[in-house]
């Protein structure tokens, strides 16, 4: 398994609307082989930014790969754009797992 994860600032009193813009988008990845699942986390407070992550789960890192270069992800990422930035602070931060040990 691969766990793909950006990790966002969102500026104090901007939450609702970042969720809601998450919530709402349509994410395409039912679409995509290798896709597990995904989730929205929301972090702590901080004085400047609330944390929240997008967590998304792959088969393995070739699915995510693929992701990455497919029609679905660019359609899911269309209304990325600058309109959006104004919700957090900087650029999302990328972080990339491979899953050494799962316990259910």
């Amino acid at each position: 398994m691969y766990i793909a994860m950006n990790r966002f600032k969102v500026a104090p009193g901007s939450e609702d609307a970042f969720e809601h813009l998450w919530t709402t988008r349509d994410t395409h990845l039912k679409e995509v082989p290798g896709f597990v699942e995904f989730h929205l986390l929301k972090g702590p407070r901080k004085d400047d930014h609330v944390l929240y992550s997008s967590h998304t789960i792959w088969r393995d890192y070739a699915s995510f790969e693929a992701w990455t270069r497919s029609d679905a992800f660019r359609a899911a990422h269309r209304s990325a754009g600058n309109e959006n930035r104004v919700l957090y602070l900087g650029h999302p931060e990328f972080e990339g797992f491979e899953v050494i040990q799962t316990v259910k």
